[in-house]
């Protein structure tokens, strides 16, 4: 039981922390595209994104021709993706769910996909299950992630080392290494590839830029919230940040590499 109410206090952290991601829609949508393509997305497939936000993939999806369905856990998100559907002229299911329990029966989906969503999960083995569970047989499934090594992958291992997340949650970077990426999807799958692309964001100084991420990204939301009565470890926190962007950022740009992982369901 004291397991269960971790992962759901963790989850409902989550839940809250993720609803102000809607502001940087517009940075992932370039990379929704990236990986509809990768992923071979085909008119008439029925698609699943996992941990869908605001709508971009899944969207950028049926607007190839796809039938798809979207889940996520906040709520809010869930809203903002109906109105971004409805403008867009797209007819796309979505569902307030939790990924490490899809409300839908086996072998549901043509394709399974998730920019960067199903990494947030805390326990990577029941969420890649549940994610193949829905597949079926001969199904692809595609994601995004963030490599350790590069600028997204730093922020999360800083602000992890401020605010750690709860013993047994896994860190969302590791999804970002394809050896780790290949012993989760085990003999399960076939054909694993991969390939790598960035998302350009413009910064107006480091202090812009790390203003935006504690406004929307949810571990740094949570660890502003968690510093208010520690001042200075705060301060740390954001100057430390402030390097490391500087450090990436180039002539007002603050590129973000992912990697995009794809294998068919065996």
């Amino acid at each position: 039981m004291e397991t269960n109410d971790k992962f759901s206090q963790f989850k409902a952290t989550q839940k809250e922390g993720w609803s102000h991601f809607a502001p940087l829609e517009s940075l992932t949508t370039p990379a929704a595209a990236k990986i509809v393509q990768f992923a071979e997305i085909k008119s008439n497939q029925l698609v699943l994104d996992c941990g869908c936000g605001t709508g971009v993939v899944a969207i950028t999806a049926a607007r190839v021709g796809a039938k798809v369905k979207g889940l996520d856990l906040s709520p809010v998100l869930l809203v903002r993706a109906k109105a971004n559907a409805n403008l867009a002229q797209t007819e796309i299911e979505f569902t307030e769910g939790d990924i490490e329990a899809l409300p839908y029966a086996d072998a549901s989906f043509d394709v399974v996909l998730s920019q960067f969503g199903h990494m947030f999960a805390p326990r990577p083995d029941v969420a890649i299950s549940e994610m193949l569970r829905v597949l079926k047989p001969n199904g692809r499934i595609a994601f995004s992630t963030w490599p350790a090594d590069h600028y997204v992958g730093k922020l999360f291992a800083l602000t992890a080392k401020y605010s750690p997340p709860p013993a047994g949650v896994a860190s969302p970077v590791a999804w970002g290494d394809p050896t780790i990426v290949r012993e989760r999807l085990g003999t399960a799958v076939k054909n694993l590839m991969f390939d790598r692309s960035q998302i350009n964001f413009s910064v107006l100084s480091p202090q812009h830029a790390r203003d935006t991420f504690e406004k929307t990204a949810a571990p740094l939301i949570k660890l502003v919230n968690d510093s208010k009565n520690d001042p200075d470890t705060l301060a740390r926190f954001r100057s430390e940040l402030e390097e490391l962007i500087s450090f990436f950022a180039k002539d007002n740009i603050l590129p973000q590499h992912f990697l995009m992982s794809r294998a068919t369901k065996i």
